[in-house]
């Protein structure tokens, strides 16, 4: 298997993120646009300590050298989180209009798709293996998310949206990911996402002009919140973003798009485990078949 190591990293990303929606059904008691702001905003400051560590023990052989280096790095962060940010609050407006959580999953992760159609556009190769392991892991997501028949509605179509925002987050990733220090670049991008999101906190959860405290307030003094908030913020964006950067920087980005789809099998198994929520046969046929697809997808001719 090629680069089995990198893959494990965006096997955990996907773990991490999977497990993470549990945590964020607690955290969106703060409201679900001041979920995003704070939480990438703790996230930033979080790798921003990381990185200077690293530099204080001499760890970090991309730290930009010059202002070219430097800009550099600060257009790879806010693109890469230009493109986050569409994508985080797409789905969320998708959500919010009526598309159903497992139709959501759906319909996000179908970047697994998006991905090598837009890399094909951009006159890269596709190999016939790939898009094989790229159809089969698609059937086998709808297995596990889609459980009452499937129809598009308007608000389907924002949350196809999200998936090309997500596409497009993965492939400006791999434009620059072996030109910068991958944990600056995600300071810059939760940075980015914190500083675009703000407006939207105030205006739709904090109901500018009145600036209602009262939900953020209730939700600082609930532990299940909190925890949910710290899990989303370092976890889910700190470190699992941070290793799916780390992990592009080896790993073909069509083939990261379909291990990182994983986010689905491990959010389903977080709720058996966590929440105690039965897994169907369905459910687990998707799993089986995702697993195989994307095993398959990472061995050599």
């Amino acid at each position: 298997m090629a680069n089995i190591g990198y893959t494990l990293l965006l096997v955990l990303t996907a773990a991490i993120w999977g497990s993470g929606f549990v945590a964020q059904i607690e955290g969106n008691a703060f409201g679900p646009f001041a979920f995003s702001c704070i939480r990438c905003f703790i996230a930033a400051g979080f790798l921003a300590l990381v990185f200077k560590t690293f530099d204080a023990f001499g760890k970090s052989p991309r730290k930009p050298k010059n202002s070219e280096e430097t800009k550099l790095l600060w257009k790879a962060g806010f693109f890469c989180g230009l493109a986050l940010c569409t994508a985080m609050n797409l789905q969320q407006l998708g959500m919010f209009l009526g598309t159903s959580a497992g139709k959501s999953g759906f319909l996000t992760a179908c970047y697994i798709v998006l991905v090598p159609v837009v890399r094909l556009v951009l006159g890269h190769r596709i190999s016939a293996k790939t898009w094989a392991c790229v159809i089969i892991t698609t059937f086998g997501l709808y297995l596990l998310c889609i459980k009452d028949g499937f129809s598009l509605e308007l608000s389907d179509g924002v949350s196809l949206l999200c998936a090309l925002a997500f596409s497009i987050h993965i492939l400006v990733i791999d434009k620059f990911v072996n030109k910068v220090d991958p944990i600056r670049v995600s300071a810059i991008q939760f940075l980015t996402i914190g500083i675009l999101t703000a407006p939207l906190m105030i205006v739709f959860d904090l109901k500018f002009p009145a600036m209602d405290f009262s939900t953020v307030a209730a939700a600082a003094v609930n532990p299940r919140a909190v925890a949910g908030l710290c899990f989303a913020a370092f976890c889910s964006s700190g470190i699992a973003y941070t290793l799916q950067i780390v992990a592009q920087d080896k790993i073909n980005p069509t083939i990261a798009s379909l291990t990182m789809c994983l986010e689905s099998v491990f959010a389903v198994l977080a709720g058996w485990a966590i929440l105690g929520e039965q897994l169907s046969t369905r459910e687990i046929c998707g799993c089986a078949i995702m697993m195989i697809a994307i095993v398959f997808a990472q061995i050599k001719r």
